[in-house]
């Protein structure tokens, strides 16, 4: 048990994927303009990430690995990937059409989302188990979910500064992100 939460502390805060590792930046910096889209952004992440760290696992352990096809592994986790986001899309238009309009094309940019992939394949490199891989998934995600919040509280409240007209738009963001990897980067002591 204390391994796992060693594993969720780390992956979520540690070693961040979006602040530490630099995976998933397109969704982290054009879905967070607004915390509500940022937060719906971050829970169709934890979703897909969790249900696909197990999937990947389960396919990894019970079929690449025993018929010798572990060179695979990138190409079947895409399609995993792939599927699992068409049901999540299908899923938010039916249940919440609103926030299904909120996300617009960011939501199948989650099938491009390179921190998915990361996840899976980081997942295999580790040589975690099925438990440690569901739980690394879940960390990887709440710690994208709390950088894309974060970072659009930041946004929403810029927009209110005075910024110098140089520094408007995509330039103060980027800036803001790189001083959240920095204070994140405070969070390496803990493990």
């Amino acid at each position: 048990m204390k391994e796992l939460l060693l594993i969720a502390i780390g992956s979520a805060l540690v070693n961040n994927v979006v602040l530490s590792q630099f995976l998933g930046l397109c969704p982290f910096l054009g879905v967070s303009k607004k915390i509500e889209t940022a937060g719906g952004m971050g829970v169709a992440v934890i979703f897909v990430i969790t249900i696909a760290s197990a999937v990947t696992n389960l396919i990894y352990t019970f079929i690449l690995v025993p018929t010798g096809l572990e060179y695979l592994d990138t190409i079947v986790f895409i399609l995993v990937i792939a599927a699992l986001v068409q049901f999540v899309e299908l899923v938010l238009k039916k249940s919440m059409p609103a926030l299904y309009e909120a996300l617009g094309v960011y939501l199948p940019l989650i099938t491009t989302n390179c921190a998915v992939l990361g996840v899976a394949l980081t997942n295999v490199q580790n040589g975690y188990g099925f438990a440690a891989s569901v739980v690394n998934g879940i960390g990887i995600s709440v710690g994208f979910t709390i950088a894309i919040v974060i970072l659009a509280g930041i946004r929403e409240r810029n927009e209110h500064n005075n910024i110098p007209e140089s520094f408007k738009g995509m330039p103060i963001t980027l800036v803001t992100a790189g001083l959240m990897a920095i204070a994140f980067f405070g969070f390496s002591g803990i493990i």
